[in-house]
């Protein structure tokens, strides 16, 4: 590291402390009124203020997009626990200048020793033990793609990229309304073991916005994985912790789960919408296959014929999103495990057939869907950032429920997933659980180029809706020629076998047309957390232009 990279560190240093609290001073009395800002060197947007901070403070510095998500992960791990950290996984999308695209799956496994038996011999019993404790856990995978990213990719020290995370977990952050809606929402997940309780309980009650908390556990584990590199998560005596915090929890975890554990660099999936060509996360997340797919159904529909959300407009997006998601339940698995037909579920002839299934005037027969309740959840998280150098990285990461498995390890402060419960609730099918299989996700970081130029990088929690939301906002952009904050704030839908879910800002006179047509309606309020928290980054004419989605608080910042 050279002296005036160091040097510009310590004046950012002196600074952020008077930043942060003027943020979140903001945050907490008045609100962000997210709008998107423009930049011309570096842009980074995420799903807290302290993160996105973190992350343009090392894009300033002189990092890469690489080191800015590093930063920005750790600080996430400690601002926003209940949606990702250490103890979780993910995928991410990487374009490094003048290379091809790349992903690299971080998802994590069943461990060795998993019996299915257990998960399926009794009704409802895979629920019961995958919701909460030892039997949730999946082996984590974060800390090896952070170390795979930094090692492979990544410009700066650890001991750099860790300190922005260090300072937040010591010396405390500023609650803010989404954690503390959180917080009581899952107070019985919250209150699941006493260290999870310290953590996040003040004077054993859940906190109110602008309260403090503090995690000086984690902060001790970040100063440790910087002087041993971010791989020593796996060995010694933090993952004998570990171990001994699922087994006590009921799991089966052991020791060589966690050493042999590797993230994988895999090609990622490719495919056209229009004149924009979409790169994205491969199997075992379904997100970037089922996307482009979504997005080819859209296109053979001739959708964008229509007003923008107009009755038919959400029906025909609606039906889509549906048999997209029964494509998902019936082909997409670990790739490890089973073949799953990638080729067949992105081609734009396939996507003609099963758009010829959906009719104008009324909803897709109950028959042909397989039902089953789907165990992924919207706790997850995102970042999505383009630097000087030219290069473009979105990341989606999560530990699963809110919370995810209730199981804080014990002198850590780091959350273990509950991402076990991925699996299919019944055996014997294409996303049943096996030991060292993955669970399947819809986890979809994407990268969007027109004119084989990158144009977009864009992801969103919201687990099963992700894939509609995404399609949703790229066609708001594409089609109808929406900026960048009305893409993404424009009211969405949901639809699966079950229920359309509507979120606020769509007509009741739309809704009860939709009812009309045989959809059941459930409504959301305006800019509703379920329908996810995209963060993008959008390069257009040489500028950048970042948008932090308001349902989840998202913050974007450039320079």
């Amino acid at each position: 590291m050279n002296g005036g990279v160091n040097k510009n560190i310590r004046f950012l240093n002196n600074k952020i402390q008077f930043v942060s609290s003027l943020m979140l001073f903001i945050v907490l009395t008045v609100g962000i009124n997210a709008q998107v800002v423009s930049a011309e060197n570096g842009m980074v947007a995420s799903a807290h203020p302290l993160a996105s901070e973190a992350g343009l403070e090392i894009l300033k510095a002189g990092g890469n997009v690489v080191d800015a998500a590093i930063a920005s992960v750790l600080v996430l791990a400690v601002v926003e626990p209940y949606a990702s950290g250490l103890g979780g996984g993910g995928f991410l999308t990487l374009q490094m200048r003048n290379a091809e695209p790349l992903t690299i799956d971080y998802r994590e496994t069943a461990p060795m020793l998993t019996s299915p038996q257990n998960y399926y011999d009794e009704e409802n019993k895979f629920k019961l033990i995958t919701d909460l404790g030892g039997a949730s856990v999946g082996v984590p995978g974060v800390p090896s793609a952070l170390s795979l990213l930094l090692n492979e990719y990544g410009t700066m020290s650890i001991d750099e990229l860790v300190k922005p995370a260090i300072r937040a977990a010591r010396n405390g952050f500023a609650v803010n309304k989404t954690m503390a809606d959180l917080i009581l929402e899952e107070y019985g997940r919250v209150s699941h073991t006493p260290e999870t309780e310290e953590l996040f309980l003040v004077d054993g009650f859940p906190p109110e916005p602008g309260d403090t908390l503090f995690n000086k556990d984690l902060a001790l584990i970040f100063e440790d994985l910087a002087e041993r590199g971010i791989e020593s998560f796996y060995s010694g005596e933090l993952a004998d912790k570990i171990v001994r915090a699922v087994k006590t929890g009921g799991g089966s975890l052991c020791a060589e789960d966690l050493s042999s554990y590797k993230a994988k660099v895999k090609e990622p999936i490719v495919g056209y919408y229009k004149d924009f060509k979409i790169v994205s996360s491969a199997p075992p997340s379904g997100g970037g296959v089922h996307l482009i797919q979504l997005l080819n159904i859209i296109d053979a529909l001739n959708l964008t014929s229509l007003e923008h959300n107009s009755l038919e407009y959400l029906h025909l997006v609606a039906e889509a999103i549906k048999i997209v998601g029964l494509e998902k339940n019936e082909f997409m698995g670990d790739p490890d495990f089973v073949d799953v037909p990638v080729q067949k579920l992105i081609n734009k002839d396939y996507a003609k057939l099963l758009a010829s299934f959906i009719s104008e005037k009324s909803v897709l027969s109950d028959s042909i869907f397989t039902q089953k309740k789907n165990y992924e959840s919207g706790s997850t998280t995102h970042f999505s950032a383009v630097d000087k150098y030219g290069n473009i990285i979105a990341l989606t990461q999560s530990i699963n429920l809110f919370f995810g498995s209730g199981i804080t390890v014990p002198g850590t402060g780091i959350i273990l997933n509950n991402h076990l419960g991925n699996f299919d609730p019944e055996d014997g099918n294409i996303n049943s659980i096996k030991p060292g299989k993955k669970p399947v996700s819809s986890i979809a970081p994407t990268i969007i180029y027109k004119d084989d130029k990158p144009f977009l990088t864009i992801g969103t929690p919201g687990g099963s809706r992700i894939i509609g939301a995404l399609a949703q906002i790229l066609v708001n952009l594409i089609d109808y020629n929406m900026t960048l904050e009305e893409a993404i704030s424009s009211p969405r839908i949901y639809s699966n076998s079950t229920k359309l879910h509507v979120e606020g800002g769509i007509s009741n006179e739309i809704i009860a047309g939709l009812e009309a047509l045989g959809h059941k309606i459930e409504t959301h309020p305006e800019l509703d957390k379920y329908f996810g928290g995209a963060q993008a980054v959008m390069i257009k004419e040489g500028k950048l232009y970042g948008y932090g989605d308001p349902r989840r608080g998202g913050v974007a910042l450039g320079y």
